[in-house]
């Protein structure tokens, strides 16, 4: 949830007009073989050639938000859009050819290239990329009024996280949503330029598009997100019981009543993604943790670069190379004071092989000790590949991309970890687990639902089943269904809240962070049975584990070049995604929840 992988990284600064596209001529014949091995390899070549020139016009809009760089990166976009919606076309004409196993991934990567393609006929893909440059720049600049101040995201962020008053947080939280509502014209403009664009691809819209990047027949892909949640929900409702009932016994009825849906802006998080601020509310009353994370930092003396320096230890214990010192020199660590930015964090290689980079406002704290951990996993994830052809850099399906940080930050969590890096000096025993493990599910198992339903509610949108008078009915129709969360009083006719979240506007997808979210755990119980870990898995720190680290890399260095089946069982031994390892996890935690749980009227 906190990166954007860009697609297009890669070679030499050079616009459309000096590569030419290669064109599939008409003819009478079926193509051959050796026809779709030569076009994919010029189509690739031309990609990689554009992708730089894309990428840094990308990274200036986003360090350094103007109406020129908005321009450029448009600019730069629509000329890649235009390039990939003529190779995504001519593609299909080799659609039934019998080639070889990597072509034929090739050219169905290279149908699936981008996120929103473009309809193929004059000025769309500009049009889209001047509508994509806008909504998330008008997302990335939002200020609104607080209290007589005009406050950033960042502010607002802050707010939410440590007040505890329902009146300032219900300000704050509509006060964010004043931002959204001029996006929503032009999200339905995207929208359907999208829809034509990938219709134009034989796709019936484009969330099937994006259902397809999965190995899997989209509308497939779509049960197994249903079978998936289906495996945590009852855990999750167990948590929304717990955490209702602590809500409502701080706030009283009036605010926080204790049954039915949970209150959105007292979650501790603008989005109510996830509770892991609120845990001062809803602690055990019988058993306190020892420290503070954020504590703990401060008293280390810890700032941003030190904070991104502990992160890249971590990787190099695992046996993983240092980073270039380009990354030193290029990454944006701290929020700028001169200018405006996009402070989403997220992690980029601008090259496709060395010019790896994060960008974040970085705020010394726990969650963005997390947060390094997780960036940093994509930069490692975009190196092990940097070797393979420029449609296979990539990651075995995006929820790979996400959860390679997300595992490393699993490790990163626990008091084994922190000890081992000197910022605990004795790891708390036993007694402390549940107040570990709580923490923990107030940001992972509270996530899934959001982490599902995002998505849900763009397929319903792409489909037309949703229509823009509706977005807003719709999204919260979704909230409520999947995370009892409710807003906390009613909405404007004209609210837009899906804008409100930075994954709407930037157009990126967000099933990768759902799947994230049980892949990571995959992981995390696989490499700590590889590492001959003995104890409970949510104690286990793979920190210093080289030979495992060996392992790991290897299924990261195959990037996208085989299904993600394969990829998941080089690491894992499985071929099947699988919460089960959720389960095991948290098991502790969901057993001492039931009991909490006794005489509460449950679900909403």
């Amino acid at each position: 949830m906190k990166s954007q992988l860009l697609a297009a990284t890669a070679v030499a600064l050079i616009g459309l007009g000096a590569l030419g596209v290669a064109q599939a001529q008409p003819s009478a014949q079926k193509p051959t073989p050796a026809q779709a091995k030569t076009f994919i390899e010029e189509a690739e070549a031309q990609l990689e050639a554009l992708s730089l020139y894309v990428a840094k016009s990308a990274w200036v809009r986003a360090t350094y938000i103007t109406e020129d760089t908005q321009w450029l990166e448009a600019k730069a976009v629509g000329e890649e859009k235009e390039l990939a919606t003529q190779l995504a076309m001519q593609a299909a004409r080799y659609d039934g050819v019998e080639v070889d196993p990597v072509t034929a991934r090739k050219l169905k990567l290279l149908k699936l290239y981008l996120t929103l393609p473009a309809p193929d006929r004059a000025g769309a893909a500009a049009e889209l990329a001047r509508l994509e440059s806008r909504l998330d720049s008008t997302y990335s600049t939002g200020k609104f009024s607080h209290k007589g101040a005009t406050i950033t995201l960042n502010d607002a962020e802050e707010i939410m996280r440590e007040s505890r008053d329902p009146a300032e947080l219900k300000a704050v939280w509509e006060g964010w949503r004043t931002v959204s509502p001029p996006m929503r014209d032009d999200y339905a403009q995207l929208v359907a330029l999208a829809n034509e664009g990938s219709e134009g691809l034989g796709y019936k819209d484009a969330g099937a598009l994006w259902r397809d990047k999965y190995d899997m027949n989209p509308d497939a892909f779509a049960g197994e997100a249903d079978r998936l949640w289906s495996q945590v929900e009852p855990f999750y409702k167990n948590l929304h019981c717990y955490v209702r009932a602590r809500l409502n016994d701080r706030y009283g009825d009036a605010v926080q009543p204790r049954t039915g849906p949970i209150r959105a802006d007292l979650t501790g998080n603008m989005w109510a993604q996830s509770w892991g601020n609120i845990y001062d509310v809803v602690a055990p009353a019988d058993v306190r943790s020892s420290y503070d994370l954020d504590e703990l930092l401060v008293k280390a003396g810890y700032d941003p670069t030190r904070m991104v320096k502990t992160g890249e230890a971590f990787y190099s214990s695992l046996g993983l190379a240092q980073l270039p010192q380009t990354f030193w020199e290029r990454s944006m660590i701290t929020r700028p004071e001169d200018r405006e930015v996009v402070c989403h964090a997220s992690a980029w290689n601008l090259d496709g092989k060395d010019d790896i980079r994060i960008k974040m406002c970085t705020r010394v704290n726990g969650e963005d000790f997390f947060t390094v951990h997780h960036e940093l996993g994509h930069n490692y994830y975009q190196r092990a590949y940097a070797d393979q052809p420029y449609l296979f850099k990539g990651g075995a399906n995006d929820g790979f991309h996400e959860a390679i940080g997300d595992f490393a930050a699993l490790s990163s969590l626990t008091p084994t970890y922190l000890q081992q890096i000197g910022l605990l000096e004795t790891a708390p025993g036993e007694a402390e687990d549940i107040p570990f493990l709580l923490k923990t599910a107030l940001d992972k198992i509270a996530f899934l639902p959001f982490g599902l339903m995002v998505d849900k509610w763009r397929w319903q949108v792409f489909s037309g089943e949703v229509t823009p008078e509706t977005y807003n009915d719709a999204w919260w129709a979704l909230r409520t269904q999947y995370q009892g969360i409710t807003p906390p009083g009613d909405r404007p006719a004209d609210a837009f809240d899906p804008g409100a979240k930075y994954h709407i506007p930037g157009n990126t997808p967000y099933m990768r962070y759902f799947l994230a979210h049980i892949y990571q755990f995959q992981f995390h119980q696989a490499a700590c049975a590889q590492a001959g870990w003995q104890g409970p898995l949510h104690r286990c720190s793979v920190y210093d584990q080289a030979e495992m680290g060996a392992k790991f890399n290897t299924m990261m260095e195959m990037g996208q070049s085989r299904p993600w089946p394969d990829a998941l069982e080089a690491f894992t031994g499985q071929r099947q995604t699988d919460a089960s390892a959720v389960a095991a996890y948290f098991a502790p935690l969901n057993t001492w929840l039931t009991e909490q749980n006794r005489g509460e009227q449950c679900g909403w």
